[in-house]
Order: C-alpha cells, then structure tokens, then sequence
C-alpha cells in the first residue's frame, strides 16, 4: 500500500489547510473565482504561501472580493494600497485588481455568470490529472492557453497560461492532485 500525503503543503499549516480543504475542489461561486483571480495573479514571481498568508489583507484592501466594488476603487485608494502591508505591494498588480474587475463584470453581464463561462473552457466537467510525480504535473495546457488568450482580449492582466493553470487547479476546474495524495477524489 503505498504511504499517502500531501502533494504539497507539508509543514506549513496555512498551506496544508489550502491544499486539504480548497485545492482541486470545484468552485461555483463569482466571488470566488474573483478572489482566486486577484491572488493568483499577485502570486505572479512570488510563494503561493506568501499569498495565502496575505489572504486576509486582501480580503480586507479588496472589499471582500466583491468585484462590482473593486471595480469602483479609486486611483487614490489603489495607490493608498501601495503603503499596506497585508497584501503585495506592487503597483501594476494593484491597479490589476480593478481593470480586471471591470471585465469580470461585463464576463457577467455576457454569460449571466463568470461561471458559466470559466466552466465552458473545460467543458463544463473538472479535467482531472492522473499524476504519479509532481514533476508529471503541467504548468499549461491547451485549456488555459485558451482561457488565458480570451481574458487578455478582453482586457485583463496578470492571466498568462501558468497563471491561468493554477487558477483552474485553485478552483477545481482542474484536479492535479497526485495518485498518492490523501486528498484524491
């Protein structure tokens, strides 16, 4: 029998948490999938567990991943946001937050969910991986090629494909986890 763990987050709680508990497992909820897209594009060059331990700055500088509010946010307030340490303070990432909001809406308005559409670019079914080595597990694919190439047509940043993937692994659209994790469904 073969001697399950994690495949990733050993040792750190707030990432053994992510990995037990969100990680693989299908989002249907807007703000969710909001959030996900704000905190994986801040992870863009840094630790995921920087990010998650930064969840709740963000959560509290971002109006609790209510879209329609970020999208309202001032310059003057994303630029207050550059002084606050709960969240990273890059200022392209930042201003992101609220061009991003701006599309996620109309995504909304066009498809009557953000759901709806993100689900379309896999069919409306998770992908799930069948990973024996984490090293087996892709940073892209087709998939989030795609997903990746129509948010930047339609105005979003900080969505490349790597970028693109984690989010689908973040929020279920994509199961990575490997064959011998305690987590496999």
């Amino acid at each position: 029998m073969l001697n399950k763990m994690r495949c990733f987050g050993d040792g750190s709680e707030v990432y053994s948490r992510y990995h037990d508990k969100e990680w693989g497992v299908p989002v249907h909820d807007d703000v969710k999938f909001f959030e996900m897209l704000i905190l994986e594009g801040a992870q863009a060059g840094l630790s995921w567990e920087t990010i998650l331990k930064r969840r709740e700055g963000y959560r509290e500088a971002f109006h609790g991943f209510d879209p329609r509010k970020v999208a309202l946010m001032s310059d003057h307030t994303l630029e207050k946001l550059r002084e606050y340490p709960g969240i990273i303070r890059n200022r392209l990432k930042i201003f992101s937050a609220r061009a991003n909001a701006k599309v996620f809406l109309e995504i909304q308005k066009e498809f009557g969910s953000f759901d709806a559409y993100v689900w379309s670019f896999v069919d409306g079914k998770p992908m799930i991986g069948s990973w024996k080595r984490s090293d087996d597990v892709p940073v892209t694919t087709s998939e989030s090629d795609a997903l990746s190439k129509d948010l930047k047509k339609r105005g979003m940043s900080f969505v490349g494909s790597t970028i693109m993937y984690a989010f689908m692994q973040a929020t279920g659209l994509v199961n990575d986890h490997l064959a011998s994790c305690v987590c496999l469904h």
